[in-house]
């Protein structure tokens, strides 16, 4: 496996790729399949305890030849048929030691990460043909970072004796495609590999033919192409409507379709963990108090305070106050701050109002609602404004993973209106501790929550009926909690109840991607 991201290394995440990419292999592994995973070191990785160098590989890159190193390195959780591995460079931690994604200004977007990824598959490939991780069975690349790899296997002729490895080529994410001119710029394909002589065809971006689409590189240049959920599988071979709110094939649409009806597209569901322990939810106190203990921490860590957080702290010491005997309801939400996530609660209603306000008012003083991320610095001065406005609203912006745990096991209701989602974890989290989930019915959320069984599901067919839906949907959830509490509490345990393990979806990745 080849991917940017991996949460079975400290520092390894940032967003789905990192959870697959740490859980799936050991459930190979369970099932006696050998996994290796190799993602680049950051300049952190093959500094951890235990790492070790095994070699290194010279990779002709830019007009130049780059000597890249390769290190084992033990995982958080080992597992005997999980091998990890990192390579490292002085480019892959450009943007710092231990960084991921660099961000490159709007008129040269990926460019950085772009280099950084394509020195990075050089050096897999290099690797793979020196023969430092064996005989492989399957090739599995991940997101556009990785397909680079598929293109050198499709065109570099030292490669070709490697293209008897079946490939798979799975799409985290198409709203991000890895874009970068032809030639003509320092980060373009022809600047990384002078020499190369490609077919143009498969590789372009369909709407700037000049340029590379990394996506659409993988999507057609791969064995199976594969997706992390069949509903988004389905979504994806039509055309995106803004108009509508719909979000499909963000333009690659045609080679989507082309892969499904070549019988290479494969709709796999993420699995989730779920730990042998049982999940007890913490009254509102407690979440407030442990809030305010990682926002004063958040504040502590810089000179000047954010107006986030001095928001947020201003209505927490409100709430802090509150009657400790009544009962409020309990909203939470925990996600990055994107346009993918936030799109529907901004929306503008008839009145002029956001559609989240408008569901702060549905909750009124008898409920709050605790929002924990951080992402795109507009949205988030979005959110800002509005719990300027609204005390029942606390936006923690940022990020704690122990937070996040208080929050998916201690809330009544569990809010995530995507517009899209390819899969989804937050859900899958929330739902094993048994709160239900209210979600918009796309991608891995129509797959997952079922509306009135374990959890709430609105749709749309346009961005003013979604945010429509969703205040709809939300209203009638908070009078079924307030009126039929055996009603709610059914839907509560189904949702503890549901299973979406790793296990099947290890079998599923052998019978679909590597096999038939």
């Amino acid at each position: 496996m080849v991917a940017s991201e991996n949460d079975a290394l400290p520092g390894g995440k940032v967003g789905g790729i990192g959870d697959v990419i740490r859980d799936i292999p050991p459930a190979l592994g369970d099932q006696g399949h050998q996994v290796q995973v190799i993602t680049p070191g950051y300049g952190l990785f093959s500094q951890l305890p235990g790492a070790t160098l095994q070699g290194s590989v010279q990779v002709p890159f830019a007009s130049k030849t780059e000597t890249i190193n390769l290190f084992r390195v033990p995982a958080k959780n080992t597992h005997e048929n999980v091998r990890i591995w990192v390579i490292e460079h002085p480019l892959f931690s450009v943007g710092g030691i231990g960084s991921i994604y660099c961000n490159d200004p709007s008129d040269r977007p990926y460019a950085t990460d772009a280099t950084k990824f394509a020195l990075f598959c050089s050096a897999v490939c290099q690797a793979i043909a020196n023969d430092h991780f064996g005989t492989l069975d399957v090739l599995h690349l991940h997101d556009w970072h990785a397909a680079i790899v598929a293109l050198l296997l499709a065109y570099e002729p030292q490669y070709h004796t490697l293209q008897n490895i079946r490939s798979v080529f799975t799409v985290h994410n198409l709203a991000l495609q890895g874009i970068r001119p032809l030639e003509g710029d320092e980060s373009s394909l022809q600047s990384w590999f002078p020499q190369l002589r490609y077919d143009h065809e498969p590789i372009h971006d369909p709407r700037v033919v000049h340029c590379v689409n990394l996506m659409r590189t993988g999507i057609n240049l791969c064995d199976k192409v594969h997706t992390v959920s069949p509903t988004y599988a389905q979504e994806i071979l039509l055309p995106s409507n803004m108009d509508q709110g719909y979000f499909g094939g963000e333009g690659l649409e045609k080679d989507l379709k082309l892969a499904a009806d070549n019988g290479r597209l494969h709709g796999i569901l993420n699995g989730c963990e779920y730990p042998s322990r049982r999940y007890t939810q913490v009254p509102l106190a407690e979440l407030l108090v442990q809030s305010e203990k990682e926002l004063l921490h958040w504040i502590a860590a810089t000179v000047t305070v954010r107006s986030a957080h001095l928001i947020a702290l201003h209505n927490l010491n409100r709430w802090l106050g509150s009657p400790s005997d009544k009962a409020f309801f309990v909203l939470t939400s925990v996600g990055r701050v994107t346009d993918q996530k936030v799109r529907i609660l901004k929306q503008e209603m008839t009145n002029g109002q956001s559609a989240l306000e408008h569901l702060l008012d549905i909750l009124g003083d008898d409920g709050i609602f605790l929002m924990l991320g951080s992402g795109d610095s507009e949205l988030e001065t979005f959110l800002t404004k509005v719990a300027a406005g609204k005390p029942n609203f606390i936006f923690l912006n940022g990020y704690s993973a122990s937070l996040a745990d208080l929050f998916y096991e201690s809330g009544d209701l569990f809010l995530m209106p995507s517009s899209f989602e390819p899969c989804g974890i937050s859900q899958m989290l929330a739902m094993r501790a048994g709160q239900p989930c209210l979600v918009h019915g796309v991608g891995g959320l129509c797959d997952t929550v079922k509306d009135n069984e374990n959890g709430f599901v609105f749709t749309g067919n346009s961005l003013s009926d979604q945010a429509g839906s969703m205040l709809e949907c939300f209203k009638t959830s908070v009078e079924l909690h307030d009126t039929r509490i055996e009603q709610w509490q059914q839907i509560s345990t189904q949702a503890a109840k549901e299973r979406f393990s790793w296990s099947d979806v290890a079998k599923k990745y052998v019978s679909s991607l590597y096999t038939g």
